[in-house]
């Protein structure tokens, strides 16, 4: 079993729908995610939670591969507004639903290693590759940051991706003083420089594991489709996710994922149509 984390909201469908189908084509033993979210309208009113018919469609899609693997929906609000109301860094560079990774030691029953991974990620081979990394010893394992490694410590890593050793976590308290940090102190970075200034032991992987620059290196496990700086022939900063289908085509050149993309839109319309037969009975 993989024991995955997801954090986001209601908008966050599309992405958790292509990064499960990308994992679920390639990967043959079971898949256990979990989906931290959270109601967080008083900032931005689309700011709610995964609704429950996503859940339920979402756990369909991984179960047509493997009838063990689930998808499970954690409302994490009342925690949230208890650990991080109206904190330094609540309105951060990114939305507050990366924060919620900061609040998986409090949760009761998680297992004891765990892989979070941001939305806009695509796996390009058997996702047990990374899963099964020994990090027995560390904390978690990560990959450098592509700017951040050259600009800030040459250890300074992507929290994109995060293989995390959840029983150590405990011991050192990282994701307890990560939290403080964050309520405490504004952070550049959020919740990655948070975590990096906690960490007491990591483990840094090859790139193949958190790709952040090319999109069709063949060799690639976790392809990260985050902001890119550019600087020729024109600075400029582009960010196109996975589910931007046209641009990763035409811009990205991008067209490793075309079949995971395209059974993506398949069932997206499945999903939509599902929605308006529910809303033309209600």
């Amino acid at each position: 079993m993989i024991n995955l984390l997801l954090c986001g909201n209601k908008k966050f469908f599309d992405g958790a729908l292509t990064q499960l189908i990308s994992i679920k084509n390639r990967t043959e033993e079971a898949i256990n995610c979990y989906i931290f979210t959270m109601d967080a309208s008083r900032l931005n009113k689309e700011y709610v939670c995964i609704t429950d018919e996503q859940i339920e469609f979402l756990n369909d899609v991984v179960k047509s591969k493997n009838s063990e693997s689930q998808v499970t929906k954690i409302d994490v609000t009342e925690m949230y507004e208890k650990e991080f109301l109206n904190c330094a860094n609540e309105k951060a560079y990114c939305t507050p639903y990366t924060l919620l990774r900061l609040l998986a030691d409090l949760i009761p029953n998680m297992p004891d290693k765990l892989l979070y991974l941001d939305i806009d990620i695509m796996v390009g081979k058997d996702i047990s590759m990374l899963y099964n990394t020994d990090i027995e010893n560390y904390e978690y394992a990560a990959v450098r940051e592509k700017y951040g490694s050259k600009l800030i410590r040459p250890d300074y890593i992507n929290a994109g991706m995060l293989l995390l050793n959840m029983k150590k976590i405990k011991e050192t308290k990282l994701l307890e003083k990560a939290r403080k940090l964050i309520k405490t102190k504004k952070l550049l970075f959020a919740d990655q420089d948070a975590i990096f200034r906690s960490t007491t032991e990591k483990l840094l992987l090859p790139r193949i594991y958190n790709e952040q620059s090319s999109f069709n290196r063949k060799d690639t496990v976790i392809c990260h489709f985050c902001k890119r700086l550019l600087l020729f022939p024109y600075p400029r900063i582009e960010n196109y996710k996975q589910w931007n289908v046209e641009e990763v085509h035409s811009v990205l050149k991008c067209h490793y994922f075309d079949d995971d993309l395209e059974e993506y839109i398949n069932l997206k319309g499945q999903f939509e149509l599902k929605e308006k037969v529910v809303m033309i009975k209600t």
